[in-house]
């Protein structure tokens, strides 16, 4: 595995100054900086090969050729087959999209289960189906002490009825991983299918849509070091059974039937570079998906070093609070936090002008700041490590934090 210093010399955001220091990236949970290999795929993409599918001209034939080695990219990061991994705009676009599909063959007596831990885009589809198919959606608690699933209220919820379970596999907000085999188990007991959430989780940890036995699974990119590009997995039973909408001349084919109209091709081509970078961090690993369990647990356990000497220091700090699970706990290298008397926007405001660029407010997990903050609350502040994260922007951070508390 590369040390922090060769993997960031791959990133040219990183010799961004602002106010003359260093800019450290704390925003990676609302997406991650790019590696120069990246840009380069899609920019070789656009000059040398753009054109639309399906065609017998060469750069048309070339894009065909891409796209399915992209397929054959997202397919090792998920642990599935290329016919599995179709693409759209981003998680919500594509969460809405089957939703719809699924909501088709639902109507009145039939319920779908989500969660308060869940970021809205793994809400808001189903629910929308009580309103276009008049489904029962159960909302099943978090445990706000501790930034957990309330497990036995979602055992209470799950039943005979239940036709899918919606569930993240981390929180964006709080970074508690979820055991996401533990719910495919029982909703599969019950008949029922799970579609999981993993843009917070494939950007720190391996997705492997076997272990996790899931039906679909949806990520984005741009969430690790790619660009803005969704990502779905589906049992190819399953998509090819999905009443999705399309034209009549679109191909009925998996998975093509579910990417509707032209893609972003250029945008798929860096999802697949966004891969082979982190293959590339592993480099004695025989073979692409050994090569991205190995960089990626390797990364995640960089990361857990990071969060927990984070967690110590704000914790340590005068009128500062942080939430979610402890460092010992299962979670992603996500952090928030809340400063006494200050809202999120003004410390965030003010670790910027220190160059430290560090997103606040509710990103979109809006229960969970509704369940864990009172409601004159404005959010909370977040830091992320990603995989250019260094202990001395930790300590930064810490100082900066309290110096924002004083």
């Amino acid at each position: 595995m590369f040390p922090v210093e060769e993997i960031r010399a791959r990133f040219p955001a990183l010799r961004r100054r602002y106010g003359g220091m260093p800019v450290a990236y704390f925003d990676g949970p609302g997406g991650t900086q790019v590696p120069q290999a990246v840009v380069d795929a899609m920019t070789a993409y656009l000059l040398h090969h753009n054109a639309n599918t399906h065609w017998r001209f060469p750069s048309s034939v070339e894009t065909d050729e891409a796209l399915e080695a992209a397929r054959r990219a997202l397919a090792d990061f998920l642990n599935a087959s290329p016919h599995e991994i179709a693409f759209g705009h981003n998680m919500t676009t594509i969460a809405f999209h089957v939703a719809r599909a699924l909501g088709r063959r639902w109507g009145p007596g039939d319920e779908l289960v989500v969660t308060e831990l869940d970021h809205h885009a793994n809400v808001a589809p189903w629910r929308a189906l009580a309103v276009e198919r008049g489904v029962t959606v159960r909302t099943v608690r978090m445990i706000p002490e501790t930034g957990t699933l309330d497990w036995d209220d979602l055992e209470r919820a799950v039943g005979p009825r239940t036709r899918l379970l919606a569930v993240g596999a981390a929180s964006n907000a709080l970074g508690t991983i979820n055991d996401v085999a533990r719910a495919a188990r029982l909703v599969h007991a019950a008949g029922g299918l799970l579609f999981v959430d993993a843009v917070h989780y494939a950007a720190h940890l391996p997705v492997d849509v076997r272990a996790f036995e899931c039906d679909l699974l949806a990520c984005s990119a741009y969430k690790f070091y790619g660009p803005h590009v969704g990502v779905l997995f589906g049992r190819g039973d399953l998509l090819a059974s999905l009443d999705v909408p399309k034209v009549e001349p679109a191909p009925d084919t998996v998975p093509e039937r579910l990417e509707t109209g032209t893609q972003n091709h250029e945008g798929i081509v860096g999802a697949a570079a966004a891969v082979d970078f982190l293959a590339a961090l592993a480099p004695a690993a025989a073979g692409r998906r050994a090569a991205i369990e190995a960089s990626m647990t390797e990364l995640h356990a960089r990361g857990h070093a990071l969060i927990a000497r984070l967690h110590e220091g704000l914790t340590a700090t005068r009128c500062v609070r942080v939430y979610g699970p402890p460092p010992e706990a299962q979670r992603t290298p996500t952090l928030v936090f809340t400063v006494n008397g200050r809202t999120s926007d003004e410390v965030a405001r003010e670790l910027a002008s220190r160059a430290l660029f560090l997103s606040n407010g509710n990103f979109y997990a809006a229960t969970v700041q509704a369940r864990v903050l009172p409601p004159e609350a404005d959010g909370f502040v977040r830091a992320g490590c990603a995989c250019y994260t260094t202990g001395e922007e930790i300590e930064r951070l810490i100082e900066a934090v309290g110096e924002a508390a004083r």
